[in-house]
């Protein structure tokens, strides 16, 4: 009989944490919690398999499951010494879901479950506070009509709301039981009105509703996009955890909290977190009160830390850290109940965290001797470190500040105000920068927070939605600003005597949580010394090089700040765009007379020298990799009638001979066309003038610094093995021609870009005239899959929704069909040559799984833009290391 549910607490614990994939993040650590003896409430995990089974027999739960839950429920009844659905001593549970990785917020979550008109004065009785059973009451209706019976959240809240401004009290916790009962029956009216029948009574139908909910919440839309955002696959499933409640609300000795083990923005070594007194845990994270620091040194005069309000509880809770970071070698992110001066704890999982943190924590932590080096370098994701190049405020730059609220996530951004999820990405969706501005946020908000450039909230503390799942996107986040008034239906702003429109303009300091009017301009960030350390044991493990793509001196620059080992890929069409230079590119194409077409080209050539020599200074040495000309060609044809008679001045034609000649250029398919070493063939006149500005740039600076200079000239879309012999030969009698000239010596590589099929399938043939292949994988994808990358965005997005892909082909590898092409061009290429240089160049030479499947095929370096420069090589040691522990095994 398939085991469909694991108990944990009170002596019996069928999990650990190694169990993750079956019983969820939350389960596998529920059970092991308790294996290491900490005080957790007990309760039983409703597996992964069974969510699984339940979508897979149309929302159908296996025929033995409820028999196996009594038997659990049974256990936990006896281990607290109370009853589900009993109307004297009631057993209360809490049911969430706990996927087996960490999704804040994306799922549906059920407190206080088993109460009702019956158990809700057992409640009172047996806790002899009739105020707090009442508010439990509420709570669950509350929770259980918007999670399960699918009412709007805001009606229950507007009604509270309304209710406390006619009693003139501002605070939930000022309300009577009397008051309670009121808006309670208010609550059934709700639910009654809005579902067409009356609130459930019977705790069995409550318990299956809410374990239906969660495994229905899996497939939510918000649970969908946070998926498809973190690379989630929906085959995962979630499990369900049910457990016995325990009450942060009976009173001033009782409370709540979220806390980690260290600081989850900057990582520092301290004990960090917030608590509410008199609440329950979904307070603290709906950021519907303000909560309270724990620790009496992080607390301001006017605020209560829990080390002066509970004193032994935060005792309690400092060993509690201690043994969890040394048992799971990682900084946790812990929930926990104080209830009558006793601790529970509900959740420990490894804390969500910036880049900037999950740098110094994996730094500190291998420092310290809780893990080693590879285990830090495995534990930073590579994709995080983007976080740690945002902007930061120009320090010059006047402002104006309006607000301040918590510095949530770090980073700064400027962009126009939407009050509405929706809002952000339809103006983001036109190319606006935009600030989210909310009063909080929730689960629905998730795709305005990813489209936003920061996230704005008037409410809630450094725990709350908006603070957590910004912090993992990586976008900027000011939390809790309270001075701030948002109005939604006016869809306004009003701050210290400033009134700001849907459209405005407002900047965020993620840093130190302040607000600024207007736009302040943003500067570069500075690297840290743990970057650097991290960087430098990265780069003592991995084996493949990181190169950039780069074709001007910024980009070079900013390359080699980051660690780039040269240039993998210089597109030289990009210089060609210059006001100084585009006439003369035209004036090359567009004119039949030979004599014209070596005069533009000519004027071409010391510009693209320059721009050559510029490189090679700046890489100092390091391989630098050229392409030559490889434009679509309508990208360069005159558009206009202004441009058109430009043109036809310069040469002294006549317009209407170019308009013809225009015409005939003109290509169905440019992509397909007269590009790559299609056009040095039909006019090799081209590739000689960028081959010798190539080679007298290389001189000239071996010469000016004293360093070699060793240029690898990449022909591009070569199909056939007599291309590239043709286009060597003649750049070959070039660089000959230069070197006689200059009475000089120069070693060179020429090599080609491996970008379509047919290159890839004769590779051993093409390998005998080139030096190195580089992988154009952008090109490759198209002409594998027959996609334009241009056209294809409008419906791959749906093929990786339904599962037609596993992702955009164009942002992580095709493995099983282009890859396929990589690897046969790797085998084929070093067959005939074993010490072929190979690389790749395309826009998956940043992106970490595409890199470690490059690792798996051998080859030599990748290359990507100067800012994945970072990201490349923490993903190639890691691959590494991957490898190496694949080996072992």
């Amino acid at each position: 009989m398939t085991k469909w549910i694991y108990s944990f607490g009170a002596g019996q614990n069928d999990g650990n944490a190694g169990m993750r994939n079956l019983l969820g993040g939350k389960g596998a650590n529920l059970a092991e919690m308790s294996n290491i003896g900490l005080p957790v409430p007990p309760g039983f995990t409703i597996t992964t398999e069974v969510c699984s089974a339940f979508y897979e027999n149309g929302r159908k739960y296996p025929d033995d499951l409820k028999a196996q839950l009594d038997d659990a429920m049974a256990r936990v009844e006896k281990a607290m010494g109370l009853r589900f659905g009993d109307a004297d001593a009631p057993l209360l549970v809490s049911v969430r879901s706990g996927a087996r990785v960490s999704m804040p917020g994306m799922m549906d979550t059920v407190l206080n479950l088993g109460l009702n008109d019956q158990t809700v004065e057992g409640l009172a009785r047996s806790s002899g506070d009739s105020r707090f059973a009442w508010d439990s009451y509420r709570r669950f209706i509350q929770m259980y009509g918007s999670v399960v019976l699918g009412v709007s959240h805001h009606r229950f809240e507007d009604l509270l709301e309304q209710t406390k401004r006619e009693l003139g009290k501002h605070d939930d916790t000022q309300l009577t039981a009397e008051e309670w009962q009121m808006i309670l029956k208010g609550y059934k009216d709700i639910v009654l009105n809005e579902t067409g029948t009356p609130f459930p009574e019977d705790p069995q139908d409550q318990l299956w509703g809410a374990i239906g909910a969660v495994f229905g919440s899996w497939m939510n839309p918000r649970a969908n996009t946070y998926r498809k955002l973190h690379d989630i696959p929906a085959s995962w499933g979630t499990a369900v955890n049910v457990q016995s409640m325990v009450f942060g609300n009976m009173g001033e000795d009782c409370a709540t909290g979220v806390c980690f083990t260290r600081d989850p923005s900057t990582g520092e070594n301290v004990f960090y977190g917030e608590y509410l007194i008199n609440a329950q845990g979904e307070d603290v994270v709906a950021g519907i009160r303000t909560p309270q620091p724990m620790a009496a040194e992080r607390a301001t005069p006017d605020q209560n830390p829990m080390e002066k309000a509970l004193p032994e509880a935060y005792q309690e809770m400092l060993k509690v850290r201690d043994l969890l970071e040394r048992h799971y070698k990682d900084m946790q992110d812990i929930e926990f109940t104080v209830q009558s001066n006793t601790l529970y704890l509900l959740q420990t999982r490894s804390g969500k965290r910036t880049a900037a943190a999950a740098l110094r924590i994996a730094i500190d932590m291998a420092q310290e001797g809780l893990i080693t080096k590879e285990d830090a370098i495995s534990r930073v994701p590579p994709a995080s470190l983007d976080q740690l190049l945002h902007p930061v405020l120009d320090p010059k730059a006047e402002r104006k500040q309006l607000a301040r609220g918590l510095p949530a996530s770090p980073g700064a951004a400027t962009g126009v105000i939407a009050f509405s999820a929706e809002d952000v990405e339809d103006r983001a969706s036109k190319g606006e920068d935009v600030i989210l501005v909310r009063i909080e946020t929730s689960p629905e908000d998730v795709h305005g927070m990813h489209a936003a450039r920061g996230v704005l909230t008037t409410r809630g503390g450094m725990t709350s939605h908006a603070a957590v799942v910004a912090r993992g996107m990586g976008r900027v986040c000011v939390a809790g600003a309270g001075s701030i008034m948002v109005d939604y239906k006016a869809q306004t702003l009003t701050v210290n005597g400033h009134t700001l429109k849907a459209g405005d303009w407002l900047t965020l300091d993620g840093g130190t949580g302040a607000v600024y009017l207007g736009r302040v301009p943003t500067i570069p960030p500075t690297l840290s010394g743990d970057f650097s350390t991290l960087m430098g044991w990265a780069d003592s493990v991995r084996r493949l090089g990181v190169r950039a793509n780069a074709e001007t001196p910024e980009d070079a620059e900013t390359a080699r700040r980051f660690g780039a080992e040269g240039i993998g890929l210089c597109r030289t069409e990009h210089m060609f765009f210059g006001p100084d230079r585009i006439g003369h590119v035209r004036q090359m194409i567009m004119t039949e007379e030979k004599d014209a077409r070596a005069k533009a080209i000519g004027a071409l050539l010391p510009f693209q020298r320059d721009d050559f020599a510029a490189l090679f200074r700046i890489m100092a040495g390091l391989p630098v990799t050229i392409r030559l000309l490889d434009p679509p060609l309508h990208e360069f044809l005159p558009h206009g009638e202004a441009e058109l008679k430009d043109v036809a001045k310069a040469l002294g034609q006549d317009v209407e001979a170019l308009r013809a000649r225009r015409s005939a250029l003109s290509e169905s398919n440019p992509m397909l066309g007269h590009r790559g070493c299609r056009l040095g063939i039909s006019y090799p006149e081209i590739y000689a003038m960028q081959v010798r500005a190539i080679t007298e740039a290389a001189l000239a600076v071996s010469k000016e610094t004293g360093k070699a200079v060793i240029p690898e000239i990449m022909i591009p879309l070569v199909g056939t093995k007599a291309e590239l012999d043709l286009v060597r030969k003649a750049s070959e009698a070039v660089i000959a021609s230069v070197l006689k000239e200059q009475n000089a010596t120069l070693d060179y590589h020429i090599g080609t870009m491996i970008e379509l099929p047919r290159a890839a399938i004769t590779a051993d043939k093409i390998a005998e005239s080139a030096d190195f292949f580089s992988f154009g994988t952008n090109d490759l994808t198209q002409t594998t899959l027959g996609l334009s990358r241009d056209d294809a965005g409008s419906f791959l997005p749906e093929y990786v929704e339904k599962g037609l892909l596993p992702q955009d082909p164009f942002i992580s590898i095709d493995q099983e069909g282009v890859g396929a092409l990589v690897r046969m061009g790797v085998e084929k290429g070093r067959a005939t040559k074993s010490d072929i240089k190979l690389g790749i160049c395309g826009e998956h030479g940043g992106d970490p799984l595409s890199i470690s499947f490059f690792e798996s095929v051998g080859l030599d370096y990748v290359s990507c833009s100067p800012f994945r420069v970072p990201v490349a090589r923490l993903a190639s040691a890691q691959a590494a290391l991957a490898a190496r522990k694949a080996v072992k095994a």
